[in-house]
């Protein structure tokens, strides 16, 4: 069918409105997207060479045999697989608890955003004395409890550090999923329980056929938000671990930061940043066709 002259006359006021908005978003993210794609095709290394020269894909070929990008990218994945799944359960949890009718509930939802409002890198400091193998928090109670003999290095041994990061970020970002999730909590409308009640249903039956299909929209948003962001979590390795023991703790986004501000070598950093970039998008694509497409189109 032929779109109504009204229509055709509406797109290009649309547009017009809408420029602004497209340039000022192609200025901030296409711009550096098409810099660093640029600048991988580039070999410049401030330590050896002022001047860059072209390359090609030698840097995306010098990437596959990179045994550290490789264990970079395998730590970030146990990360962000790790805590987002986490998170997600304990923030539908919490959105549940936080649904039900109680007295002081909007004073408990209120200090249950509180997390997430922190700073991140100054939340990590705190976890960093909370983890301290000398004086940390958790040692003191673990021993008082009789549940360890002698104090733990949770930041200095290997599979110990990674466990405490995973830590640290759900207790940061599990409150951004459960208001993401109460909120659609509060769309679902009461009479669907009742109603299913009335048939029979057990609570529990309830939650399975009403409330996870109806969160599904919110769930699948949680799960792109969050995965984008820990798996390019910086500023919380960085102050806990510094990507150590070892290397053990090391994101891909650490060793970008190191290949460019401590070796100086920006053409293979910026290699670095454009595979990470499309691995990045391609995992997003991926979860959207398994995990959102459901929730997405009852938006």
């Amino acid at each position: 069918m032929p779109p109504s002259p009204s229509r055709s006359r509406t797109w290009p006021t649309v547009f017009l409105f809408l420029a602004p908005a497209i340039a000022l978003l192609l200025l901030i993210y296409g711009y550096p997207i098409a810099r660093s794609l640029g600048l991988s095709l580039m070999t410049q290394n401030l330590g050896t060479q002022l001047e860059p020269q072209f390359s090609g894909l030698g840097n995306y070929g010098r990437m596959v045999g990179d045994g550290r990008f490789w264990h970079t990218l395998g730590n970030t994945a146990v990360f962000t697989i790790a805590a987002v799944t986490i998170e997600l359960v304990l923030g539908l949890a919490i959105a549940l608890l936080l649904h039900r009718k109680f007295w002081g509930r909007g004073l408990v939802r209120t200090i249950a955003i509180l997390p997430w409002a922190l700073p991140t890198a100054v939340m990590a400091v705190g976890w960093a004395w909370i983890f301290n193998d000398q004086y940390g928090v958790v040692n003191d109670l673990l021993q008082r409890l009789h549940l360890i003999s002698g104090p733990i290095n949770w930041l200095g041994d290997p599979a110990l550090a990674m466990v405490s990061l995973i830590v640290a970020d759900v207790w940061k970002t599990t409150p951004f999923v459960s208001v993401l999730l109460l909120a659609g909590l509060q769309s679902i409308p009461d009479d669907l329980y009742e109603a299913h009640a009335i048939d029979g249903a057990t609570p529990w039956q309830s939650f399975w056929a009403i409330t996870l299909p109806l969160l599904m929209p919110q769930l699948a948003i949680a799960v792109l938000f969050r995965f984008a962001q820990s798996f390019g979590v910086f500023d919380l390795v960085q102050v806990m671990t510094g990507g150590g023991p070892a290397g053990s703790t090391e994101t891909v986004s650490l060793y970008i930061y190191a290949t460019v501000m401590r070796y100086l070598d920006f053409g293979y950093g910026a290699a670095l940043t454009v595979v990470t970039f499309l691995l990045l998008v391609a995992t997003v694509a991926i979860a959207i066709a398994l995990l959102g497409r459901r929730g997405l189109r009852q938006l």
